[in-house]
């Protein structure tokens, strides 16, 4: 079977040759398709050379100052007009892919393509629809922050109690889909917000019911200073300037149903959620999402608040 490997890239001009390298070092039919949102360290015009090259007819490239050499001939390089984001870069990505399974991969070396073979296993052996690589289920890591490991594990918890899945890491990088898969829901999230919003929309899809895996993976993190751009507050708080958080980023409007209030104190909010009976029945994507962003709007709210 044909695996694209989906590589949305964004300012990653230190490591995308190293992870090209090592995707197409894995023993798999695979495709490349690689999405640059608007770098702008060097990334993108390292890439539009590797896509003239390509178009010029040439097979291979001299890469990491002539030390090896990348083979272009299954690699597709797709460039975002402006930086619209993770969940935007995906969806492009998607809409292309033409593997009968489609792996993410981040354009960093915190995941190792190695980890190929236990991530397309269940599916090879018609066990899955989706796998997730879990950082947490005892695979070889780089002792990381702790913070991350917690924000990480209060997310999956989150999204756990709303899909009623099991999932020890939601926040995964490494997600595999039967094409069929994706082109049965529709994503909306521009940004990190991809991740929650990919784990409710397959777990809440009926005709069929998608069967999900774990498998372990080894994880390699990233410091501040070697590049890490996701922190805390890209999964709970908006911005200065009211940009929404991850959670809340693909939220289409304000259901009319819902008892809570954008100005209700962090009392009525807790209040209201503990009497909230509604979200498993939720009729429509837009009122569940509702719900659960006002869930995060009011951990957030508390997360921040002086008496706390």
């Amino acid at each position: 079977m044909k695996v694209s490997v989906v590589i949305p890239v964004y300012n990653e001009r230190a490591f995308i040759e190293e992870v090209l390298l090592r995707v197409q070092a894995s023993p798999i039919d695979k495709e490349i398709i690689l999405i640059d949102d608007k770098s702008t360290d060097g990334t993108r015009a390292l890439l539009e050379d590797f896509d003239k090259a390509q178009s010029e007819g040439k097979r291979e490239v001299l890469v990491q100052n002539g030390k090896d050499r990348l083979a272009l001939g299954n690699i597709r390089f797709l460039f975002q007009p402006q930086n619209a984001g993770k969940g935007a870069a995906l969806r492009r990505g998607f809409e292309v892919a033409t593997g009968d399974i489609v792996l993410v991969q981040d354009a960093d070396l915190e995941y190792d393509p190695r980890d190929y073979g236990k991530l397309l296993e269940p599916i090879l052996e018609e066990k899955a629809d989706v796998v997730y690589g879990s950082r947490f289920l005892g695979g070889p890591q780089r002792v990381h922050y702790f913070w991350h490991y917690a924000g990480n594990k209060f997310l999956t918890l989150l999204s756990d109690i709303f899909t009623n899945l099991k999932l020890t890491d939601m926040e995964t990088c490494y997600k595999v889909f039967r094409r069929e898969v994706l082109q049965d829901i529709r994503l909306k999230s521009n940004r990190f917000g991809f991740e929650p919003e990919v784990t409710a929309k397959v777990a809440k899809h009926r005709n069929p019911t998608w069967r999900i895996y774990e498998v372990p993976i080894s994880y390699s993190g990233r410091t501040y200073e070697e590049g890490k751009k996701i922190g805390l507050k890209d999964a709970f708080n908006a911005d200065q300037s009211g940009n929404a958080g991850r959670y809340r980023e693909y939220l289409i409007a304000p259901s009319t149903n819902s008892p809570i209030r954008n100005d209700d104190s962090l009392a009525t909010r807790a209040s209201l959620l503990g009497r909230l009976k509604n979200w498993e029945d939720a009729k429509s994507w837009e009122e569940f999402t509702h719900i659960y962003s006002r869930l995060i709007r009011a951990v957030s709210a508390w997360a921040r608040s002086p008496s706390r």
